[in-house]
């Protein structure tokens, strides 16, 4: 307390000192900024000292308190610009405090806290209730210094000579950090914030400075200069508060003349809606007795319509029990179609076979036909050329009786045995001929009647491929009805795989079963305790792992489930599947061979060889 006070005391005679120092200034906004600046900082000093000598916290009928938010009221609306809106001027310090939630996101729960209050309507009420939210926190300091930092965004609502633009802005806040002893618990919600008129005690401030300070010369002149700047400033007020007064009662004039006129307008309003709600009864009555009359009509049509329902409902009762025996019977008839469809797809696969098999046989008719037509062509050839050398012959014997006419008989005889050979040789064409011709006319008889066999068989092959494809049509349809009956069937292989998986799974856990029981018995017999069965199943420096902590198996890192399961290996202690534990060896702690994994086989088996 005596810091907060010599603060004060400090502050005082420096304001003091700089009033005294400095010139007169006949500006006026530099006046209103000093005055304000020397209210702030009386309300400031009155409101720590009485709270210091009071010693509790602090309520919002607290007359210093009070003064002092007035106070700081007037500080924010110095230079404050008038908005011009609809509805007339508006000129509100909240737009500028609104601004605080930008800068400082710690402030965002007051700002949304005073939005939500039901009873605040205008933006000073708001600004009035954020001030009283702000002081109960102890950051008043903070965001007025935050605000006053960013001088560039309150140009948009102050003027340049506006005491928060200028140098007394920054004293101000200096001063509201002694605040911060202050404990005070303020009711918002049930004041009326928005109707308050924020007038300057002045009485309070205006006392004896012996009574309140000590006795020293700079302390009486800084007193008497704030009673000074306070008067002239309640002089200034009181002025504003006139003009501003008159202003409202005119105002209020003309809104009373316009309130006279629209409440004689509103009268004239009021008879004729009475008219027009006597007229709405007698029409409400016209239409109630007019809706009484449609129920007892509906309520007889509704009851012939039920007895008509009925009488429907019966007949088609008795309709789906004549369509039911007709799908019965056209399920029969499907199924007697579905196997003549199968022996019909059998009778085509034997017609493709057979029009295959008639195919070759007229191609290899045709082969024949060629390799006939070119021993034709040969034999012409050889005829061509025996006849050729006949001719050769007979020159040469010519040639021969013109040189040796002694030998005329010889090549008489040689020319009579030529003309034989050729008339041998004609005899065999012709022979031939008569052959081949016979021969390619049974051929092209026979290339005639399998053209009509053919045009025969594909006249049939149409007439069996339209029946196939109606019968195609019939079979998807049916097919689309069992699709339903192939998914059961897919879901009950499914369920049969699972199954059996189980069960194998169930077979492998009875054999586990089997053993363990087989183990427990015989530490039974032995009086061997679970430690020493323990010590005996593992081999030294290794640890029994447990089934929880392992996942995969340890050779082939496949992941277990309910067909693959866990098994330990009675050597090293590990979990392995069955395929990569199938091995079994006797162990010394064991009476019989037990499972063994791939790798402990291998390592005993090689121990086992060298040992012997």
């Amino acid at each position: 307390k005596q810091k907060v006070q010599r603060y004060c005391h400090i502050i005082g005679n420096v304001f003091v000192f700089m009033h005294l120092c400095c010139p007169a200034v006949k500006d006026p906004m530099v006046v209103e900024r000093s005055n304000l600046l020397s209210m702030m900082k009386l309300s400031i000093k009155v409101l720590i000292q009485s709270s210091l000598s009071l010693g509790r916290t602090l309520d919002s009928e607290y007359p210093p308190l009070q003064q002092f938010f007035v106070v700081l009221e007037h500080c924010l609306k110095h230079g404050l610009k008038v908005r011009k809106t609809f509805i007339g001027q508006n000129k509100s310090i909240w737009a500028p405090l609104e601004l605080i939630e930008k800068l400082c996101p710690e402030s965002a729960d007051i700002s949304t806290s005073v939005r939500d209050m039901p009873g605040i309507k205008t933006g000073l009420g708001r600004a009035r209730a954020w001030l009283h939210l702000a002081l109960m926190q102890k950051k008043i300091a903070d965001y007025m210094k935050e605000l006053i930092n960013r001088r560039e965004l309150l140009g948009e609502f102050y003027e340049p000579g506006a005491l928060i633009m200028e140098e007394e802005g920054a004293v101000i806040v200096g001063m509201l950090v002694g605040l911060n002893l202050i404990d005070a618990n303020l009711c918002v919600k049930g004041e009326d914030l928005d109707s308050q008129v924020g007038v300057i005690d002045f009485s309070m401030y205006l006392k004896d400075p012996q009574a309140t300070e000590t006795t020293q010369d700079d302390s009486k002149m800084t007193a008497i200069l704030d009673q000074k700047h306070y008067i002239e400033e309640l002089n200034r007020h009181l002025s504003c508060t006139v003009t501003d007064l008159q202003a409202k009662m005119d105002s209020l004039e003309k809104t009373n003349s316009k309130l006279i006129e629209e409440l004689t307008a509103a009268t004239d309003r009021i008879n004729a809606l009475r008219e027009e709600q006597e007229q709405l009864k007698q029409e409400n009555a016209h239409i109630l007795q007019t809706s009484q009359r449609k129920e007892e009509v509906t309520l007889q049509d509704s009851q012939l319509e039920l007895e008509t329902y009925r009488q429907t409902r019966q007949g088609l009762d008795e309709m789906y029990s004549v369509v039911w025996k007709q799908y019965k019977e056209e399920k029969r008839i499907r199924q007697e179609l579905q196997k003549e469809l199968e022996l019909q797809i059998g009778l085509k696969q034997e017609m493709e076979v057979a029009m295959k098999l008639l195919e070759k046989d007229t191609h290899e008719k045709q082969d024949t036909l060629a390799a006939l037509r070119q021993q034709l062509d040969q034999v012409k050839n050889l005829n061509l050329q025996m006849f050729n050398k006949a001719q050769i012959i007979e020159m040469y014997e010519m040639i021969r009786t013109i040189y040796k006419p002694n030998k005329h008989e010889y090549l008489h005889r040689r020319l009579q045995n030529s003309e034989n050979v050729r008339k041998n040789t004609d005899e065999s064409q012709n022979e031939l001929r008569s052959e081949m011709k016979g021969k390619v006319n049974a051929l092209q008889k026979r290339l005639t009647d399998l053209d009509t066999l053919r045009a025969g068989l594909e006249s049939e092959l149409s007439t069996e491929k339209e029946q196939r494809q109606n019968l195609q049509r019939e079979l998807h349809r049916e097919q689309d009805n069992s699709m339903e009956l192939l998914d059961l069937r897919q879901e009950k292989k499914q369920l049969q795989q699972l199954c059996e998986e189980q069960e194998q799974a169930l077979q492998e856990m009875g054999l586990h079963l089997s053993q363990y029981i087989y183990i427990y018995i015989y530490i039974i017999d032995f009086t061997v305790t679970f430690d020493q069965f323990n010590a005996s199943l593992l081999n030294k420096g290794h640890a029994w792992l447990k089934d929880d902590e392992a996942t995969r198996c340890k050779q082939c890192q496949k992941e277990f489930s309910i067909s693959r399961r866990k098994h330990h290996c009675r050597n090293c202690g590990d979990i392995y599947c069955n395929s990569c534990s199938s091995n079994e060896l006797a162990l010394p702690s064991y009476p019989r061979p037990v499972r063994v994994c791939d790798i402990c086989h291998s390592l005993l088996l090689q121990r086992s060889s060298i040992r012997s």
